[in-house]
């Protein structure tokens, strides 16, 4: 027992000297698994493989606000982390800046098969704004700043709408009056709310109940542990893999 026990906690690093945080990383990884399930139907669907509406069917519309609540949660929780840890500015923008190339990608790998839909403020341009606002804010408010900020960010769009944000140039705010036509769009508002309560969950989690975060996952979590350490990567994959995959089995089975 007692040889078990240390070859857990070997096996368990701590993540305030490792700087990786299992449960996060296993969250976040579940997260991509969703994700990833989400996009396969809807692939299915462009191809014609089954029949499912995105746009409208609340199945679907109300899975993907899921999905994009529990990203930006995420975000905010791993925000919190980095702070506590003492993150410098220099490694801040270094990972801001792989998501904001990843966001210019995305939009330009949509426009080529969307071009009338393309995405111009999807979930990355959404974080690589939503990062900056909130390490500037985080660590400068209380919690209880924090949450009723993220409410007003949430309320705000069913408050202050108005036709002038309904243009692709300022409907990345998100006061708009009617949706854009886009693939993607997730606007600053009113989803910088979840990750301004993200962040205000992760610091009073690492503060008050540090091992909800810094406990170990069972051997059958660790895989989503392993996949949430490389979310970005996966998310920037998946698609053409599984566009492409689809295409070939529509052009060998065209009907």
């Amino acid at each position: 027992m007692k040889g078990t026990t240390i070859q857990h906690a070997q096996a368990s690093p701590d993540p305030r000297t490792s700087g990786r945080y299992d449960r996060l990383d296993a969250l976040r990884g579940g997260a991509i698994v969703w994700m990833a399930l989400f996009h396969f139907i809807f692939d299915l669907n462009h191809f014609r493989f089954v029949a499912a509406d995105f746009y409208r069917d609340p199945f679907w519309t109300w899975q993907r606000s899921a999905i994009v609540s529990l990203f930006l949660l995420c975000a905010g929780l791993g925000q919190a982390v980095a702070v506590q840890q003492g993150q410098s500015w220099a490694r801040f923008w270094r990972r801001w800046a792989q998501v904001a190339a990843c966001a210019l990608l995305v939009s330009a790998g949509s426009w080529l098969m969307f071009p009338r839909s393309f995405i111009s403020f999807g979930v990355l341009h959404a974080m690589a704004v939503m990062l900056i606002l909130l390490r500037l804010l985080g660590p400068r408010l209380p919690g209880w700043a924090l949450l009723l900020l993220g409410a007003a960010a949430l309320l705000a769009p069913q408050l202050f709408a108005h036709p002038f944000f309904d243009s692709r140039w300022t409907h990345w705010l998100g006061l708009v009056t009617r949706k854009p036509v886009t693939e993607d769009y997730v606007p600053l508002l009113p989803w910088i709310g979840m990750m301004l309560w993200g962040f205000a969950l992760g610091r009073w989690l690492l503060q008050a109940r540090p091992q909800v975060l810094a406990g170990a996952v069972s051997g059958s979590l660790q895989p989503l542990a392993l996949l949430g350490r490389w979310s970005l990567s996966f998310y920037m994959l998946h698609q053409p893999l599984l566009i492409g995959a689809l295409a070939l089995l529509r052009a060998v089975y065209p009907s």
